[in-house]
């Protein structure tokens, strides 16, 4: 049991991480492409660690596979808004800068 706990623990801590390298990488990229990039990878990643470790700790293997969905789900929509605000972008010819503080 000690073994799950510490994995836990060390899943918890990567997407912890992981979030923090996103909002990082939100605040310091210059234009909007690079942002929406580096928030949707990072945050992806990190919220599979979070779920992971969420999964293991429930030690209920039906709230663990609905924590699995719940992650596969937000996974899919946040790649499907990053690609549309990106289009969108591309689209309209416009590349804005973060230069603008």
């Amino acid at each position: 049991m000690i073994i799950l706990d510490v994995l836990t623990v060390i899943l918890l801590v990567v997407g912890l991480v992981f979030f923090f390298a996103g909002s990082i990488g939100l605040l310091r990229f210059p234009d909007l492409m690079c942002r929406v990039h580096a928030l949707t990878k990072a945050d992806n990643i990190g919220l599979a660690c979070i779920s992971l470790a969420v999964a293991i700790y429930s030690n209920d293997w039906l709230i663990g596979l609905k924590i699995i969905f719940v992650w596969l789900f937000i996974l899919a929509t946040s790649s499907l808004m990053s690609f549309i605000i990106a289009r969108r972008i591309n689209m309209s010819n416009k590349i804005i800068s973060g230069d603008s503080r």
